[in-house]
């Protein structure tokens, strides 16, 4: 494999560059003073930065890109492109030097004394938020490479000078078992990702060979709900510690109650028998065991307790995390990332508690393999909504549909007794747009949801 010696920075060529972890990366060797380009399918606002940073950036992965980005001395590319892409045939034949994303990551990680890993089915980006704000606000300076927009650092990715790097750890393709972390977390497992993954037991596995790269002197915080969790902790030569609902667990909360939005205010009992009294700005019962993750790790880290409190107190969540958007009409909009029935199903719990007369959910599925192996499970957590609308499935990096479409998931909640309306979507989301003008009315709370572009039609009915 090849070796980045971040001493002697060279030309890196990002392909996918506009992904959210790519584009931090990419950020990261900029600031290192490496030499980066790279291409992507289309302009995002990720590529627009890079680009204000002096970034070459080709659109349309093609052949000639690499001929014209030349001398490269490494491409980095994601489990995106595959091994018919055009641009990484002429890499292979031009006999460059080629990294995954998370083996670059990984890499980069070793030049870090306290590398911070954040893995999971879920919560992933928000926990790893809640660490970060942590940090900064005990005045750590430290390194954040995050999936999803912090408003707190402007972007995903915060280039500090300190011994800290957190990270986010995706399972997917076995991504973070390039990593090379001294802490690790592990908010949950649950089947995800099938595309990749035969079943629930072989990310069960993942998972386990993820824990066992923890050195001796390295500490794993794991959510003690997880079934069977000596399975993935058995005999590790690490510290494990615990956090969850019950009292045997090192870490637990209590007294958890509500205020009118559904943020929760909580007492977390920490390991050594103390106490700390956190009040949320985010809502759900999902959000005090993140919170309890990020305590954890930062009671490791010896943080000051009235950090950690202060932090906790004034995060008011991530970009696409049941993020406030607006009113119209009397209707409050609020956009979330969930697109995994155990995310929809919290989701949908912590709108139970924010105000509203109805509940609206325009879902967006993503990829037909979640959305086919988990079909039973997306009726029963999207029947948890007053009202369902469905968009058509958002394909991402797959091109067999499958034989199924959302209109399958819409017949599927109409059966089991609940309203759900479904609209081909044809390249827009005008008739979804005009459907919840005319149907949503005042007090209503309408949540859009999913991993692809379902947040513009919350947008435009602002716009509007």
């Amino acid at each position: 494999m090849y070796n980045i010696d971040f001493k002697k920075p060279v030309h890196v060529y990002f392909m996918g560059i506009g992904g959210i972890s790519m584009s931090g990366l990419a950020q990261i060797l900029i600031e290192e003073n490496f030499k980066v380009s790279g291409s992507d399918n289309k302009e995002s606002e990720m590529t627009s930065a890079l680009e204000k940073k002096g970034v070459k950036i080709f659109y349309g992965q093609k052949a000639e890109n690499i001929l014209a980005a030349s001398p490269i001395d490494v491409v980095v590319y994601t489990a995106a492109v595959h091994p018919d892409n055009l641009e990484f045939i002429a890499a292979k034949e031009a006999g460059i030097p080629m990294l995954t994303r998370a083996e670059l990551l990984g890499q980069v990680m070793k030049e870090y004394d306290i590398p911070v890993a954040i893995s999971g089915t879920h919560g992933k980006t928000t926990t790893t938020s809640m660490l970060s704000k942590i940090l900064l606000e005990a005045d750590t300076d430290p390194t954040l490479s995050i999936g999803g927009i912090f408003k707190d650092i402007g972007g995903n990715i915060r280039v500090g000078k300190s011994e800290y790097f957190v990270t986010e750890a995706c399972e997917y393709t076995n991504s973070f078992l390039s990593f090379f972390p001294k802490i690790s977390v592990i908010t949950n497992i649950d089947a995800d990702h099938l595309d990749f993954f035969k079943d629930l037991d072989d990310i069960r596995h993942s998972f386990r060979k993820f824990a066992q790269l923890l050195p001796k002197d390295g500490t794993l915080i794991i959510n003690g709900d997880i079934d069977n969790i000596e399975e993935i902790t058995d005999s590790l030569p690490c510290t494990v510690i615990t956090y969850g609902s019950k009292e045997s667990f090192d870490y637990y909360p209590s007294n958890i109650i509500y205020d009118d939005h559904g943020n929760a205010s909580f007492t977390a009992h920490l390991k050594d028998g103390s106490s700390l009294d956190i009040k949320l700005a985010v809502p759900g019962i999902h959000n005090v065991y993140n919170a309890l993750a990020a305590i954890a790790v930062s009671n490791v880290l010896s943080i000051d307790h009235e950090h950690i409190k202060t932090a906790l107190s004034l995060f008011g969540g991530t970009s696409r995390r049941f993020e406030y958007k607006g009113e119209v009409g009397g209707v409050t909009i609020i956009d979330d990332y969930a697109h995994h029935p155990t995310e929809i199903m919290a989701t949908l719990k912590a709108a139970k508690n924010y105000p509203h007369n109805k509940i609206w959910c325009v879902f967006q599925p993503h990829t037909f393999t979640r959305t086919k192996a988990l079909m039973n499970e997306f009726a029963e957590a999207l029947s948890l909504a007053d009202h369902v609308v469905l968009a058509d499935i958002y394909a991402a990096r797959e091109k067999d549909n499958l034989g199924i479409s959302s209109k399958t998931l819409r017949d599927k909640i109409v059966e089991s007794g609940h309203e759900c309306h479904y609209f081909p979507t044809l390249q827009n989301f005008n008739e979804i747009e005009k459907f919840l003008l005319q149907n949503c009315t005042k007090g209503d709370l309408l949540i859009t949801m999913g991993a692809g572009d379902v947040v513009k039609i919350g947008e435009e009915l602002l716009g509007k």
